[in-house]
């Protein structure tokens, strides 16, 4: 009996190796990898001739449809589908109420998981929900284990923002995780540092968007890189990093690992290949945090994910229009750059193209890493047994980066005008073709994924 389709003809790139083969798959599954004569007859046929045959990127950093990212679940994914991108995890926040914030009243992380998963309309691609702190409660202890079981196995936080948390609440948070085997997330930037300096440079009336870079230092990050590397290595809790952008806060994270910790950490598409000069070219588009920073610190984060203190590259990704950008101060929302559709492409260009990086690394780092980190066990791979979450790359074809292909709402690329070789050619969702020679195929072929608590030991 013919199983469903075949990849034949292709270089199947994996987390270990690169050979010629061929993919089978069945309802969904990966069913075999190997010589074409020794894989069934399939009632489909795709040709990947001079093509990748790679794992789906899995990226675990991703805003949609909130309170800081203008997509809907159907242009964000679309946009990760064109990509390469078949799994992302984005956030179900708590709701906290302030001046600034877009909610009325408070809320829980159920009700943001819940209200995140009624508005995942038409996904593209697959998709999980980290629980996401936004305020200091005692009702968040009594709702993570419920969470946990559901298949929400990590857990977001702020050191910084009206929304940060203090250290003595992130390190209760850390103490419940570690009982439970779950992972705790932190955006880290010491916020009395980034806003002392922010109101320094305010009264002093500068207002170009490159002083962005100099309020929040590569100091101010590796400050609370360390503190809360510090707090998860005393609870036993493991910890990741996110978007690590500098040489600083690298090497922090680096320190805990050496002692056995259960410490990981990421750096963004973005921090790796581009630096705080693109404000003087495109003012506030690339307004974002932590900001862009150096060239040596670019070096840096690929030294330290050749090393392994950072295992996993995300884009996070976040949805604004030129409009809103434009109109505000470099100090003020909304922050963040769209970056799903480029990512691939860019960091493949970067990393494998001109630093000589290799093919295994590019699937670890954008495929495997993240869904061993954050427990999806069917994804980041292509073993028989697993989702048939595929991407057929052309790794020969070049082209320029323009907001004009954009499927997410976001008009504008902090890429913009950068010269790629290398391109997504065919996206495949548990083994069904959703994006094809630049175009969606097909719409709500995504689902929501419970994730299993992850095991670090392995």
């Amino acid at each position: 009996m013919p199983v469903d389709t075949v990849i034949s003809n292709g270089t199947i790139v994996t987390s270990e190796s690169v050979f010629d083969g061929a993919v089978a798959i069945d309802d969904g599954t990966i069913v075999g990898v190997g010589d074409e004569e020794t894989l069934p007859e399939a009632s489909t046929t795709i040709d990947a001739s001079d093509r990748l045959v790679m794992p789906g990127v899995v990226d675990p950093h991703v805003h949609v449809d909130d309170h800081v990212s203008l997509d809907s679940y159907e242009s964000a994914t679309s946009a990760a589908a064109l990509g390469g991108v078949t799994s992302i995890i984005d956030f179900g926040w708590q709701a906290y109420v302030s001046e600034d914030s877009a909610w009325d009243e408070e809320s829980t992380i159920r009700e943001g998981v819940e209200r995140k998963r009624e508005k995942a309309e038409n996904p593209v691609i697959d998709f999980s929900l980290h629980g996401g702190f936004l305020r200091e409660g005692e009702d968040a202890f009594d709702e993570i284990e419920g969470l946990i079981e559901d298949g929400i196995t990590s857990f977001k936080m702020y050191s910084t923002y009206e929304f940060g948390l203090s250290h003595g609440y992130i390190r209760r948070v850390f103490e419940k995780l570690a009982d439970l085997d779950a992972v705790g997330v932190v955006h880290t930037e010491d916020h009395s540092v980034c806003e002392s300096l922010t109101e320094e440079f305010r009264k002093a009336g500068r207002d170009d968007p490159r002083w962005l870079a100099e309020a929040r230092p590569d100091y101010a990050e590796a400050m609370a890189a360390d503190d809360v590397a510090r707090l998860a290595s005393e609870t036993g809790a493991q910890y990741y990093g996110f978007h690590t952008s500098s040489r600083k806060a690298a090497d922090a994270l680096a320190r805990y690992q050496r002692d056995g910790s259960n410490i990981r950490g990421e750096a963004c598409v973005h921090h790796t290949t581009l630096t705080k000069e693109l404000f003087d070219e495109m003012g506030n588009l690339p307004e974002l945090t932590p900001p862009l920073r150096t060239s040596d610190d670019n070096d840096a984060l690929f030294e330290h994910l050749r090393d392994g203190a950072l295992s996993v590259v995300s884009t996070d990704h976040v949805a604004q229009t030129r409009e809103r950008k434009e109109a505000t101060e470099w100090w003020e929302d909304p922050f963040g750059a769209n970056g799903l559709q480029a990512s691939l492409a860019v960091f493949h260009d970067e990393a494998v193209n001109r630093r000589g990086f290799s093919y295994p690394f590019l699937v670890r780092t954008m495929c495997a890493n993240p869904a061993r980190t954050f427990g999806f066990a069917e994804k980041g791979t292509l073993d028989p047994g697993t989702d048939a979450d595929i991407v057929l790359f052309d790794p020969n074809e070049s082209y320029t980066i323009t907001a004009e292909d954009n499927a997410s709402v976001a008009d504008y690329s902090i890429y913009e005008g950068r010269d790629v070789t290398g391109r997504v050619e065919t996206t495949l969702v548990r083994g069904e073709v959703v994006a094809d020679d630049g175009e969606i195929v097909e719409t709500g072929r995504g689902e929501f994924v419970p994730r299993e608590r992850p095991d670090w030991s392995v």
